[in-house]
């Protein structure tokens, strides 16, 4: 698979996780919405801290 194409699934989908576990820790009350912020963080910003602390990833910077 492309690299590209996995950058483009990848950013999105964590949007998408981060959202999800938001809105579940607000519906249940539980500690999911801290959970929750990270990938959005992640997502948005796109950075990557897996490629960044390990340097096992061939993304482009």
């Amino acid at each position: 698979m492309d690299i590209i194409k996995v950058e483009k699934i990848c950013r999105p989908l964590r949007i998408v996780v981060g959202l999800v576990l938001i809105a579940l820790g607000f519906i249940t009350g539980n500690a999911l919405f801290y959970i929750g912020i990270l990938p959005l963080i992640v997502g948005i910003a796109g950075w990557r801290p897996f490629c960044k602390f390990t340097g096992k990833c061939s993304f482009k910077e």
